[in-house]
């Protein structure tokens, strides 16, 4: 695992650090009022009772690219991460407007299994861009540890990757059309009447831009 400390910083390998391990520099909260803050090595979000889902969101946007990320969520908070994501609204919502458009699933395994991994379309009106009949759950998300992610999005192909194992592999024209570059947003799920708080936390997260 590479260890950055600066976001200008690429290896010769092209990756790019998108946290630098002190501030949250570089990325914003928005659609809620979720907080997030550094803790140790990690970005930590946790909820807000009353809020809608929140994000911290990427201020660059980004188009073709890998991106990975380890993360660890609490057992009752479902999460993700959006790419390639667009925000609405800007001057009426009072959050700085709405994060919407493709999503990778992060959620705990559970006793049967979850969709992590699979991808949504998150406040696009679409629910899963991910077909049904290929929404299978699965446990290849590690319950209550850390669990490492790898997305690569390319043209219309988004592939994604847990602990090595490769769950998706979507070709969406549509949702390419609307969302061919767009912000990352960590996702901070509303918990609507539960009693929480719950965290969902994120740590090397670092991005190789493809061409």
């Amino acid at each position: 695992m590479f260890a950055f400390h600066s976001s200008a910083f690429a290896d010769e390998a092209g990756w790019v650090s998108l946290f630098n391990g002190k501030d949250l520099s570089g990325w914003s909260i928005k659609s809620g009022k979720a907080t997030y803050k550094v803790e140790g090595d990690a970005i930590v979000g946790t909820t807000e009772k009353g809020s809608p889902n929140t994000f911290l969101v990427s201020d660059k946007q980004y188009a073709n690219f890998e991106i990975q990320f380890d993360v660890k969520v609490h057992n009752s908070l479902n999460s993700g991460i959006q790419i390639r994501s667009l925000l609405k609204n800007v001057g009426k919502d009072k959050f700085g407007g709405r994060l919407f458009g493709p999503q990778v699933e992060i959620e705990a395994s559970g006793g049967g299994g979850a969709e992590a991994g699979y991808i949504y379309g998150e406040a696009t009106g679409r629910g899963w861009l991910t077909p049904k009949n290929l929404l299978k759950k699965h446990k290849n998300f590690k319950d209550g540890e850390w669990n490492h992610f790898r997305i690569v999005a390319n043209g219309v192909n988004i592939k994604t990757w847990i602990n090595g194992v490769q769950i998706s592999d979507l070709s969406d024209e549509e949702i390419f059309k609307t969302h061919p570059k767009g912000h990352f947003g960590l996702q901070v799920h509303g918990i609507g009447k539960k009693a929480g708080p719950f965290t969902a936390a994120w740590k090397n997260i670092k991005i190789k831009e493809l061409k």
